[in-house]
């Protein structure tokens, strides 16, 4: 059995390309496309006018002019990808165009069948996803310049102005941020397989500064942002403004474009994708929760949640792209870490691992107090506005996220999960 044994250490068994899962972007769609086939362009004229269509109450007639397009015309990965990011974002809007006391029920056929005929062929269901809204929906101002909010912007947008923009490039910025992570992640996998100590302590570092690097990306939703008006690079100032992602117009107006038909009492019923089935469709919400990087992280460290919490987050899988989703499961099927470092009897791993628990249930509380000033304090205040520009917030999913948990009690449940997690030395 040597051989198999050399083999292993001049060829680590895990790596990303394995995954589709990019060296550069991690889980971000490399240079997503913007423009489909021009035999697409009725379904790309109605997404580029998205917002101002939805505004003025006149995208379901769009819709239901649109003609019933074929799918055989997409080549490639990147064009299906746009084209679910488009089909997707079109049926959010059609569905909750004038909010939740009226959505739509039935989907019409010339939107449902192209939307399913291209979700069967990424593998990924019928309704937008983190993947559309966040990992497909970038690109570059100035590709040679960096990743930056000011160097991006969003592919197809919703209602919701600079708000929604700063809440989808932030979230691009998270997931770039993730990168070092899993690259120290799939080192670490490797360095306990051959095994390497060394190589182990110093994957553990990288995740825990990649960890504690997204946390900071995700601190951008809001403090004192620089001015994305501005096309000068080099005599941008401060706006002065406390929030980036702005608490009322994504409780009030953004929210609900994210909303599902699942666990949603708005549309208990589900969603009749006309021409697909005879029977309403139930699915989540695009949710933070569908993000590969923190599943992945929990199965690496071994954090183990709560029943409802870990039902909850499986399901979520089934909106991840299939290979995202099989690299979770890779992950899963490694040697045990934790066991690992216990056996090892490595006070300098322990301590390493230990740092990474705690940066990662440092994220989770600071999410949960993101979560707490754009959900639970907005509602109040929402309801009490008298009179306002934004139009009445939606009730159905006052407590709930957007895949449809009670979201405050589950993000305390995988916070407080975390932290059991950290190892003690024994002895």
């Amino acid at each position: 059995m040597e051989p198999q044994s050399q083999n292993l250490k001049t060829a680590p068994s895990l790596t990303l390309g394995r995954f589709h899962i990019s060296e550069d972007y991690g889980f971000l769609l490399p240079n997503p496309l913007k423009e489909l086939p021009d035999h697409y362009r009725p379904w790309m004229e109605i997404a580029n006018r998205l917002p101002h269509l939805i505004g003025s109450h006149q995208l379901r007639a769009q819709v239901n002019e649109m003609p019933l397009l074929n799918c055989q015309f997409l080549t490639g990965y990147r064009e299906q990808r746009l084209a679910h990011l488009v089909l997707s974002f079109i049926t959010m809007g059609y569905v909750w165009q004038d909010g939740e006391a009226q959505p739509k029920e039935v989907l019409p056929r010339t939107l449902a069948l192209p939307l399913v005929e291209v979700s069967r062929n990424l593998g990924l269901p019928p309704i937008l996803l983190h993947s559309d809204v966040v990992l497909a929906n970038w690109a570059t101002r100035n590709p040679g310049r960096p990743l930056e909010i000011r160097n991006l912007d969003p592919i197809v947008l919703f209602p919701g102005g600079e708000s929604l923009r700063g809440f989808i490039l932030v979230t691009v910025l998270v997931e770039k941020a993730a990168v070092p992570g899993i690259k120290a992640l799939v080192q670490a996998v490797n360095a306990v397989l051959l095994p390497s100590p060394d190589s182990l302590l110093q994957a553990l570092q990288q995740l825990r500064l990649s960890i504690q690097d997204i946390t900071r990306s995700l601190g951008q939703m809001h403090v004192v942002f620089w001015n994305l008006s501005l096309d000068s690079w080099t005599s941008t100032k401060a706006v002065l403004s406390t929030d980036y992602v702005d608490p009322d117009i994504f409780y009030a107006v953004i929210r609900i474009f994210f909303s599902g038909w699942k666990d949603n009492p708005a549309m208990p019923a589900g969603l009749l994708y006309e021409g697909v089935s005879k029977e309403p469709l139930h699915y989540s919400g695009a949710s933070a929760a569908q993000s590969t990087v923190l599943h992945a992280f929990d199965e690496f460290l071994g954090v183990r949640h709560s029943k409802e919490s870990t039902d909850f987050l499986h399901r979520m899988r089934d909106y991840m792209p299939p290979s995202h989703r099989a690299f979770i499961e890779e992950i899963h099927s490694a040697p045990s870490l934790r066991d690992h470092i216990l056996s090892s009897g490595n006070s300098q791993l322990l301590t390493a691992y230990n740092q990474c628990v705690e940066a990662l249930a440092a994220l989770r509380s600071y999410h949960l107090a993101m979560v707490t000033k754009y959900l639970i304090t907005a509602a109040p205040k929402a309801k009490g506005r008298k009179t306002s520009h934004l139009p009445e917030p939606p009730q159905a999913l006052e407590e709930r996220g957007t895949g449809g948990t009670a979201v405050v009690r589950f993000l305390k449940s995988v916070r407080d999960k975390t932290i059991e997690a950290i190892l003690h030395q024994s002895g």
